[in-house]
């Protein structure tokens, strides 16, 4: 029961890594750190026993040196295209073929992690399935009060100011100017945060449904695996499938790129030289990472 505790682990990994990638302005240090910080943010949703712990710990470090061994290299070449492309003249199609790059990606990862997956549903007690449904709701919370805040104008604006902090990351400050022209292709994007609290509330219903079939049913390692490539296989098709919320998702996802788009093509030659430098680091940073597993 330990050992699936911990191996399923790294299915939290594979979920959080791209987030962690993005959202860290130190990468190297982030990275360095992430076992740690990963096995703080498992235990805060399934509240691990204090036997589980230490496996869960070894387990996910094996699975970080895994990551430096066979996954960094790969990111660094990822950043290495986004050089080229924005010093050339990215179109719309250019990003539309990242995107379902990146997904494929992720989709390959977590399909890949799915007897481990298996393995923890196999091992959580009706206590933590508990404690995950709290985490859940929690986070719902925080969701409404963030971004439903007040009405349409205050939630754009709210909206503009998250994507501004992801831009002024790769490209530093810009004028009251460019900003105007940026807030215009953000708010441009269609809104609907009840739509997104909704599909929040449904992937979330999904996971816990099935956590506590397996919990109950305790079926084979082999049956629970193919439950959870199911479900994963649901989540990343759900946004593709023929839907009465497909033109929505259809219409932020490219609202979304040409936003990107209006980015670059506004940035001056010392923004872009900034981007550059950011993804540079980051590239050293990858490449040393991925040394220290050699």
């Amino acid at each position: 029961m330990q050992g699936r505790a911990s191996r399923g682990a790294r299915y939290i990994f594979l979920a959080m890594m791209l987030a962690l990638l993005a959202a860290c302005s130190s990468l190297r240090l982030a990275y360095n750190n992430g076992d740690t910080l990963l096995f703080w943010w498992l235990d805060a949703y399934v509240d691990l026993e204090a036997a589980q712990k230490p496996p869960v710990k070894s387990d996910i470090g094996d699975f970080f040196h895994w990551h430096r061994k066979t996954q960094l290299q790969d990111y660094a070449q990822v950043l290495h295209h986004a050089q080229q492309q924005l010093q050339g003249n990215p179109t719309l199609a250019d990003l539309q073929e990242d995107y379902k790059d990146i997904r494929a990606r992720t989709q390959t990862m977590l399909l890949k992690a799915a007897p481990d997956i298996a393995e923890l549903a196999l091992a959580l007690k009706p206590a933590q399935l508990e404690q995950m449904e709290k985490k859940f709701a929690k986070n719902n919370s925080d969701f409404r009060k963030k971004n439903m805040k007040g009405g349409r104008e205050e939630q754009l604006k709210f909206r503009y100011k998250k994507s501004m902090e992801q831009f002024e990351l790769w490209f530093g400050d810009f004028s009251s100017e460019q900003e105007a022209v940026i807030r215009k292709a953000s708010d441009a994007r269609p809104l609907d945060n009840e739509l997104w609290l909704d599909e929040r509330l449904r992937r979330q219903k999904g996971i816990l449904a099935l956590a506590r079939r397996i919990q109950q049913e305790k079926p084979s390692q082999a049956a629970a695996e193919a439950m959870v490539r199911e479900l994963i296989q649901e989540n990343f098709e759900r946004t593709e499938q023929p839907s009465d919320r497909k033109p929505f998702f259809d219409a932020y996802t490219k609202g979304t790129m040409e936003l990107v788009l209006t980015v670059v093509r506004i940035a001056t030659p010392a923004q872009k030289a900034h981007a550059n430098k950011r993804m540079q680091d980051w590239i050293e940073d990858l490449n040393a990472l991925a040394a220290q597993a050699k």
